[in-house]
């Protein structure tokens, strides 16, 4: 039997989420070692048309599980479909993406397969025909190695750190269209009510500037959402922040809040907690602002500048724009 790597294809509101490309690239990188093929289920309703995308990035077959049941996502129901999946298609492993969605789904599909899964992960090797797989753990104070008995292999991957495929326009989609038959569930979704704005989410953004207690209050992250937004990026929060109420939960960065790997992180009037560093420290550049050059994260930072930050980063801001314009 082929040794064929599942991804589980994460979209919303239409359109596919960048790391359903990077779980994609990793599989086809893994698979073509282990003499199979990357595979992807795409689960929904009306995403047909998201298919061919899928195969531009590596996909070799699709899965399509298209049903109005599907429409909104149920973790009953999209857990029992993808393991249903599992049982006839058996391949040797599966991936989903370490972002809200997939650390709920994941562990429902691996319960109901009766496998190990193996969170968060940030380096997948092979050795043999198994999986050699490194994950941070207590909150990023130790770097583990794991291999996972049985198969599906099931990991989740950390968003922003696993390259996708150069998209290939002339790759094709083989999509088998994968019946549902589910029992209606127990728990329906009868509303999704999105936050204002339509901003990027901290998870799966390149550029995030963040903003902790030294900002002093939530009228002065305006400052921050200004830099930016120059920099297309998104505003995130220290655990500090988010507990005063300045910013919502979804901002947060940090062990009880989201892991991020953005290429460039901003960090304003943040300590640098351990906490903090457990959810940011795998960031590629890491810049810290703060008054206080005794702060920890002055020894992570790439580069650290001491001073007031309600000076510092409106001159940034300033300096992008006008960058920016002589671009």
């Amino acid at each position: 039997m082929p040794n064929n790597i599942l991804t589980i294809a994460e979209h919303r509101d239409g359109a596919l989420k960048k790391v359903s490309y990077e779980l994609l690239g990793e599989a086809t990188r893994l698979a073509a070692k282990l003499g199979g093929s990357a595979e992807a289920a795409l689960l929904g309703q009306g995403i047909e048309g998201l298919a061919a995308s899928l195969a531009q990035y590596g996909a070799q077959k699709i899965y399509l599980a298209d049903d109005p049941v599907l429409e909104r996502y149920s973790p009953e129901t999209y857990a029992q479909v993808v393991a249903e999946l599992a049982r006839r298609t058996q391949p040797v492993a599966i991936f989903l993406s370490a972002s809200t969605w997939g650390k709920d789904l994941g562990p429902r599909i691996a319960a109901k397969l009766w496998v190990g899964l193996a969170s968060d992960c940030t380096r997948l090797e092979l050795e043999g025909d198994r999986l050699l797989i490194t994950r941070p753990i207590f909150a990023g104070k130790i770097i583990a190695q794991a291999r996972l008995k049985g198969t599906p292999q099931m990991a989740t991957l950390r968003p922003n750190l696993f390259p996708p495929l150069d998209p290939d326009p002339s790759r094709s989609p083989s999509i088998e269209k994968f019946p549902v038959d589910v029992p209606t569930p127990r728990a329906v979704t009868v509303d999704v009510i999105p936050e204002a704005g339509g901003k990027l989410d901290v998870a799966e953004a390149e550029i995030i500037v963040s903003g902790g207690r030294g900002m002093k209050g939530p009228e002065n992250y305006k400052i921050l959402e200004e830099l930016a937004e120059a920099l297309g990026g998104a505003v995130g929060a220290s655990r500090a922040a988010v507990d005063a109420g300045w910013r919502p939960h979804a901002d947060q960065v940090g062990q009880t809040g989201k892991t991020v790997t953005p290429t460039l992180y901003i960090a304003c009037g943040i300590s640098g907690a351990i906490q903090h560093l457990a959810g940011m420290k795998t960031a590629k550049y890491i810049v810290a602002i703060n008054k206080d050059r005794e702060i920890p994260l002055f020894k992570l930072a790439d580069y650290g500048i001491v001073g007031d930050l309600f000076e510092i980063v409106p001159l940034i801001t300033q300096e992008v724009k006008k960058l920016k314009q002589e671009g």
